[in-house]
Order: C-alpha cells, then structure tokens, then sequence
C-alpha cells in the first residue's frame, strides 16, 4: 500500500463518486415497503410490507411486459455478441491500413447518433409513404403493397434489434479488435507453416484468443437481461404496438412515477436489481463449472 499510495489516491474520488451515486441511492429502496408520500420524510412513511411487491405480482400486465424485456434482451444480446465478434474478425483480417481505418470510422459513427434521430431514420425507412424499405421491396417483386411495418407488434422486436445492431455493431467490436491485437504473432507464424489457412487461424488461433474477454463481456451483459432501459421501446413504440414494446423500466415509469406510485415504481426497481444479480452470479458459476475459470 505504501507503494501503490499515489494510486490509491487516485482512485478515491470515483471510490467516493460509486459510493454517492450507486451506494447510497439504496436506502431509497424503504420506498418499496411504504406508501410513500414526498411531503413527509422516508422515516415517517406508513409501512406496509410486502403490499407492492404482491400487488405487482398480481398485475398481469407486468407479466406482459416482463415476456417483451426478456425477448427484447435475449434478441439484442445474441446479435449484440455474435455480429460485432464477426465484424472484428473480419476487420482484423484486412490488410489495406487506409481501408481498414475508413472502415472503423465509418461504423464506429452511428454509436454517437442520438436514438431520437435514430428512430426518427427508422420510422421514415419503414413507413408506408415512400418508405426506402418498402419501395426496395416493391421494386424487387417481393410485395404487391407497403408493408405497415411499424403497425405490427410481431414485427417490433425485430426492428428493436436490427436499429440497434445498426447502430452499436462497430462501437461493441472495438473491445474484441483490442483483444486480438493481445495476440502472440508467433502462433499465426506457426499455424502458417503448418499450412493454415485464414478461416483456420481464426477459428483455432484469434477465437480462443479472445475467449476470456468475450465471456466476461457476456456475464456482465446477462445481469442487464431486465434492465435495457425504455429509450428504444418509447420512441420506436406506439399505440398499436404496446403490448410488444413497453418494457420493464416503461412500465415502472407509466405505472409508477407518472401516477405518483413512487413505492410501486421502487418495487419493480427491486425486482430489477435483485434479478440482475442472481443472473449474473448464476451466468458465472455455470462458467466456473465448466472452465475452472471465474469472471466475479
């Protein structure tokens, strides 16, 4: 510690920032077992138990919404694992600098697009009236009329996950670039030698490269099975198709907040947390069992 002292005079301010912002926020989590009125302190609150966890439970639309997070989630973190892992393979094998550059700029731009001028492109590429979509299929033979692609709620988890594919692909494969380059050059030395050919390398050599990143990128990413936010699902979302993408965070926000149910709202925020954590605790042993290894 003597040695290491200007380190860990560096690190205490964000040790101090996670304590305010991520630490103390859970003595708010009493809302839950209250019914919370903001005229009066947390303390002088009228308890009530469990109430809003079962009232929760009870409500069938949170089942609803809970089926829509969970399909949403497990669509984005397959796409959101296997299509940047694939892009970084590819991009590594390039050989033009200049092109290889242009490449990661280009994709690596829609990341810092905000998802209101996202879903803005989106919607105007799917609608009806001149929709790029539409007119591409059209032209190709495929439909005889505009789809009203943004009507169908069978149709919206998809759109979820492709915007989002679009737009986090070239942003999500910076890491496993990174890893690569970690790589010992000697082993694709070798591999050459022994008459290996590139899918071979990348299969034998690059994938098990960047397996222990890849895997604690996936645990961590499992925790946030029930909680991607609702910023995609409110403006991709409408009238039509609610029951396909209000999610989680959205139903605590229209049902809970907005209604000045501060204790419900704080209940499914429980419900969130404590979830995320069995995930990720029961992702890692599943992964220590199999590996020897542990990520937490």
């Amino acid at each position: 510690m003597v040695q290491q002292r200007y380190l860990y005079l560096m690190s205490i301010p964000f040790v101090i920032w996670v304590f305010v912002f991520n630490y103390m926020p859970i003595w708010g989590w009493l809302m839950a077992f209250q019914n919370f009125k903001p005229a009066k302190s947390i303390l002088d609150q009228d308890w009530v138990g469990l109430k809003n966890f079962i009232e929760l439970f009870q409500d069938e639309r949170f089942y609803l919404v809970l089926r829509n997070t969970l399909a949403m989630s497990v669509m984005g973190l397959i796409v959101s694992f296997t299509v940047p892992v694939i892009f970084a393979l590819l991009l590594n094998e390039m050989r033009g600098k200049f092109f290889k550059r242009s490449i990661q700029t280009i994709s690596y731009l829609p990341h810092f697009v905000s998802w209101v001028v996202v879903a803005g492109l989106v919607t105007k590429m799917l609608s009806i009236d001149g929709g790029a979509v539409n007119q591409f299929l059209m032209w190709l033979n495929v439909i005889d009329e505009p789809i009203q692609f943004m009507a169908k709620g069978s149709w919206f988890w998809s759109i979820v996950t492709v915007s989002d594919m679009w737009k986090e692909t070239g942003w999500n494969s910076i890491i496993f670039l990174a890893a690569m380059t970690g790589i010992d050059q000697e082993q694709y030395e070798a591999a050459t030698v022994d008459g290996a050919g590139r899918f071979k390398k990348m299969w034998h050599i690059t994938l098990p490269g960047i397996r222990s990143t890849f895997m604690v990128l996936f645990i961590l990413s499992i925790g946030h099975l029930v909680s991607i936010g609702f910023e995609k699902q409110m403006l991709l979302g409408n009238t039509l198709v609610t029951d396909y993408s209000e999610v989680l965070d959205l139903y605590a926000l229209k049902y809970g907040i907005n209604l000045g149910r501060y204790s419900y709202g704080t209940a499914i925020g429980i419900f969130n947390s404590v979830v995320s954590i069995i995930l990720v605790f029961t992702a890692n042993g599943i992964y220590k069992r199999i590996t020897k290894e542990s990520v937490i």
